[in-house]
């Protein structure tokens, strides 16, 4: 199967990390296209790619698809034997709820600590909103690690798709200097130790 996935800017589309991550987590080859961000020509590039003039999108042999998530489950389909979704079913299914949840939450967060892998500054002020939604994810980390994580230091104990929507999270966590329970912060330093977040991270701090 021929892969292609169109991203945007390493240093800042978390969207883009976390489809890239899933790919990763697959095995299989596949190529970039990097389209640079909040330029003039930005939205006519991807347009040229994606109907939503958004990324990322997953060029494959069946046609494009766009959207992390859908890309996601694309690629869990498409590659059964890497197990990107854990393997016991209501596992799985707290897997599921846990990337929804990230997928369509935590606004306040992702508005005042936009993904930029370069940033190591703390806020000046942490809005109530923002501080609701940290909570809201240590928490969730924590019963994740609580319930499934015996096995590995992931969420889910081995490394899995919840990961890849995770690690955005992660980034931004570190970038702004948020101080953290100790399961939390655990948990950061394992997503920065992941060696295909390495990978992204490296060519991020680069670009």
């Amino acid at each position: 199967m021929s892969l292609q996935l169109v991203i945007g800017d390493k240093r800042y589309s978390s969207w883009s990390l976390r489809a890239a991550l899933a790919l990763e987590l697959t095995g299989a080859p596949y190529t970039e296209q990097l389209i640079l961000l909040n330029r003039p020509d930005t939205q006519a590039l991807i347009l040229k790619h994606s109907p939503t003039a958004k990324v990322p999108l997953l060029k494959t042999a069946d046609g494009p698809v766009w959207d992390s998530l859908a890309i996601a489950e694309y690629l869990a389909e498409s590659y059964p034997q890497a197990h990107l979704w854990p393997r016991e079913r209501y596992a799985r299914a707290r897997a599921r709820s846990a990337c929804a949840e990230m997928h369509s939450a935590f606004v306040a967060l992702r508005t005042h600590m936009p993904m930029d892998l370069q940033r190591n500054e703390a806020l000046a002020e942490v809005p109530e909103a923002v501080r609701a939604d940290i909570q809201r994810v240590c928490n969730l980390w924590l019963e994740c690690r609580e319930l499934f994580g015996a096995e590995g230091p992931y969420l889910f104990g081995s490394v899995s798709l919840v990961d890849a929507f995770f690690a955005p999270v992660a980034c931004r966590l570190r970038s702004y200097k948020v101080e953290l329970p100790a399961v939390a912060e655990d948990y950061v330093n394992t997503i920065y130790q992941w060696p295909a977040f390495q990978k992204w991270y490296q060519a991020a701090l680069e670009e």
